[in-house]
């Protein structure tokens, strides 16, 4: 790919990264791909995170009032951010982002490493591969919040087993 820097779109720059290889050789296939994947989620997770409450700190500056969402207390994560620039405010957010960049990442790393498991053991990657995958990786994501209950965990199950199937069934489709 012969352009210069000012030519190159950002498309071309994210097929020339996945063109490049795994992002780490940890010496086996299944490592890697799982490594990658969580690298790359949870850095969407953190993005994701600040986006949210910029968001919510900008609302919640440009009305003057915090109730004029549904339940902006319930929405918001970073309960203990006001908009200031103290060090608590700080921590909250390194804290914060930290633990839902973690989550993104197990969540992606585990479905990716559990696919790409069951199609080695299996020979064949179909439906089924994903709606196990989806279904421990749900049940794995509901764990990790601070009041997981067993209704709440079989709920996560079935609506990651539910998501992927169907992720997997649509993906020659669009």
């Amino acid at each position: 790919m012969g352009h210069n820097l000012e030519t190159r779109s950002f498309l071309d720059e994210v097929r020339r990264f996945n063109n490049a290889g795994v992002l780490f050789d940890l010496g086996h296939p299944l490592l890697n791909r799982m490594a990658g994947t969580f690298v790359t989620a949870a850095g969407i997770g953190a993005v994701q995170a600040v986006s949210r409450e910029a968001c919510f700190t900008a609302l919640e500056n440009a009305t003057g009032d915090e109730t004029s969402m549904a339940n902006p207390k319930k929405l918001n994560r970073f309960r203990s951010l006001q908009g200031e620039t103290n060090r608590n405010s700080v921590e909250a957010l390194v804290t914060s982002t930290g633990k839902e960049s973690l989550q993104w990442g197990l969540a992606a790393g585990m479905y990716s490493g559990l696919t790409f498991g069951l199609k080695e053991a299996r020979g064949v990657h179909d439906w089924k591969n994903s709606a196990v995958a989806g279904a421990l990786t749900g049940a794995a994501l509901a764990l990790t919040s601070n009041d997981s209950s067993q209704h709440q965990i079989v709920q996560f199950a079935i609506t990651g087993a539910a998501m992927s199937t169907a992720a997997n069934l649509l993906t020659g489709i669009f």
